[in-house]
Parts: C-alpha cells; sequence; structure tokens
C-alpha cells in the first residue's frame, strides 16, 4: 500500500529526520511537513526561523550532517566580522545560510506570508514535499525557568538549557490561525505522523495554535507518534532534562500520555519493548535511531507499513478512532 497524502508534524532535528526518510519513502508531492515556529525569532535584523531552515534543508539534502541543522560545508566569515564589530555572536548563522534569512526577510517586509514565503523557498530547493508553517502570525515560545522568562532561543543556544525549567508559553498563540493550506492538508491527510521532536518545544506550539487540536482530533487520517525517548534518555535535545524538572517519567510512555487524545499508534525503540502493553495503542517495535538516509527511509517506510496494516487496504476508515481501533496492540 502507497500512502498518497501524508502530514508530518515536525521540529528540530529529529522531526527532520524522519521527514526526510518520509520523504524518501513516498511518492513525489505525497508529503506535507507542518513545522514549528515557536522557536522564531530576529536576530541581526533578519527573521530567523530554526526550524523551518532545519527541516528544509534536511529535505533538500543540503544540511550539515555532523550536526543536523545548518549547510553544509559552510563558512562563517560574517559571523567572525559580526563578533569583531562587537555585535552579537551567540547565534551562528553562516555565510550561506544567510542568503535564506536576507530572502525571507526580503519577502516578509512585502506583505507576503511566511507559508507563502516557506513555500517559494522549498521550491527554490527543489524540494518535492510541501513544507508549511503552524502559522502566519507570529507565536514565541517563552520559557519560565528559576533565572527568570528567556525566549527560546536565549535558553536553549544561549544558555545551553541550562537554567531550571519551571514553565512555558506560546505568546501570540490565542491570535494565530490555522493557516488554510494546513487546514487542507489535515483534512485530507491519509496519514499523520507525529514526529520524534521535542514535545513540549516542537510539538506542543503547533498545537497551541486555535482549533490546530480539534482539526487533528477530528481529521479521520491515522495518528501515529514516534518515540522521541529511548532507553530513559531524549535522543537529541533536552526533552529528557525537562521532563525531569517537570516532574515527570522520562519515559516513552509520558509522552503518549501527552499526546493521548491524539493519537491511534506509537512507535516505541526496540531498546524500550518491554512497555508495549503500557502503551494501550497499536505500537510498532522497530529500531528508531536514524544515523544516515537509509535509516530514515527504512523507519518511515516501517511507519507506513505498519498503519496500511491497522485498517487493512490502507483505506480512510469510515469509523472514528475510538471505534475502529482496539484498546492495545
Amino acid at each position: 500500500m502507497t500512502f498518497s497524502r501524508v502530514v508530518a508534524l515536525a521540529g528540530g532535528v529529529g522531526g527532520a529526520k524522519l521527514a526526510t526518510g518520509l520523504q524518501a519513502a513516498l511518492p513525489p508531492g505525497a508529503l506535507t511537513v507542518v513545522v514549528n515556529t515557536g522557536d522564531d525569532f530576529e536576530h541581526w535584523g533578519l527573521t530567523i526561523c530554526p526550524d523551518l531552515d532545519t527541516v528544509i534543508y534536511n529535505l533538500a539534502g543540503i544540511h550539515n550532517p555532523a550536526t543536523g541543522w545548518g549547510r553544509a560545508h559552510e563558512t562563517g566569515h560574517v559571523l567572525q566580522a559580526m563578533s569583531e564589530l562587537g555585535g552579537e555572536d551567540w547565534f551562528r548563522l553562516g555565510d550561506r545560510d544567510l542568503a535564506l534569512h536576507l530572502r525571507r526577510t526580503e519577502w516578509l517586509r512585502q506583505g507576503i506570508s511566511l507559508s507563502e514565503v516557506t513555500d517559494r523557498l522549498r521550491r527554490g530547493f527543489g524540494i518535492p514535499s510541501t513544507v508549511l508553517p503552524m502559522c502566519d502570525e507570529p507565536v514565541r515560545t517563552l520559557v519560565h525557568t528559576d533565572e527568570g522568562d528567556l525566549p527560546f532561543q536565549h535558553y536553549f543556544v544561549r544558555r545551553r538549557c541550562e537554567p531550571l525549567l519551571i514553565d512555558l508559553s506560546y505568546v501570540g498563540a490565542e491570535e494565530a490561525r490555522v493557516p488554510d493550506v494546513v487546514h487542507e492538508a489535515i483534512r485530507a491527510a491519509q496519514v499523520i505522523v507525529f514526529c520524534p521532536s521535542n514535545p513540549y518545544l516542537s510539538l506542543d506550539p503547533i498545537l497551541s495554535v486555535p482549533s490546530m487540536r480539534r482539526l487533528l482530533r477530528d481529521a479521520r487520517a491515522w495518528k501515529i507518534a514516534v518515540t522521541p525517548i529511548v532507553g530513559g534518555e531524549a535522543i537529541k535535545g533536552p526533552a529528557a532534562k525537562m521532563m525531569r524538572e517537570m516532574g515527570q517519567m522520562i519515559s516513552p510512555l509520558t509522552v503518549v500520555d501527552h499526546f493521548a487524545d491524539l493519537l491511534d499508534a506509537f512507535v516505541l525503540d526496540n531498546a524500550d519493548g518491554v512497555l508495549h502493553d503500557a502503551v494501550q495503542l497499536p505500537t510498532l517495535i522497530t529500531d528508531t535511531i536514524m544515523a544516515d538516509l537509509e535509516s530514515k527511509r527504512r523507519l518511515a517506510q516501517e511507519v507506513l507499513d505498519f498503519v496500511a496494516g491497522l485498517d487493512g487496504s490502507g483505506n480512510l476508515p469510515a469509523t472514528p478512532p475510538d471505534a475502529r481501533l482496539p484498546a492495545s496492540s
């Protein structure tokens, strides 16, 4: 069974990796990636969209494989010159990377929506998949810490997630709306994949957009999440640290509980296979570590095959998830 309409919810390196695998496993044009923009900020007078850029660079195959973000074969002459002039140099923008930020900022200042700007960029890079921001309005993740409130990039990059997390808020979310193109993609989707992104920093901002959660809940697609937690640790990033500081168990089960009202199925890593029965959803157990393009494609194909097997035909079911799925696998 080959799906023709798949939506991935993504943010950060983990999300970009699985999105790349899905693009490789699906026919051209079958994938739509809805990306977190809670990380976006203004820097050097430019609008920077880190998660959108990471997804775009990965899907285009021009990302830095050592970091998962930024461009391959990058140089830092502008960053060095900015530092010499006393400018802020804590957020590392590469020379080639700057072209994207300059172009995006130019278009946004002309009144073009972020959705249209992002589509122009992905077409410029020759990406066959659709890439969309979660909304066109600015939503900014604010991290409440023991040292006070920090804008996301100041917490994540400048302070390296060192302050103790107390809570999170998504400033501007109440004024945001789901773009029509995102709404249409989700309503038409056969499968919706929650990528192995940070639940709080990457996926919750997407869900903070008014009506997004209801839209996902009501979608007739199969909804499956891939764990970002393996063997009691986050594959990448501060998710485990955040769970610990919020008094939660560092476990895939915490992720399942967090998205419980939205999921039909879940993907566990082999290291956590013992949790299979506790998930209480149809569960795929496999190797979720994505080290190269082949492992990304393999995981994506396994996820798609698993979902197709749940339905038996790959067709959109006529009944809601709670009526069509057993309580456990």
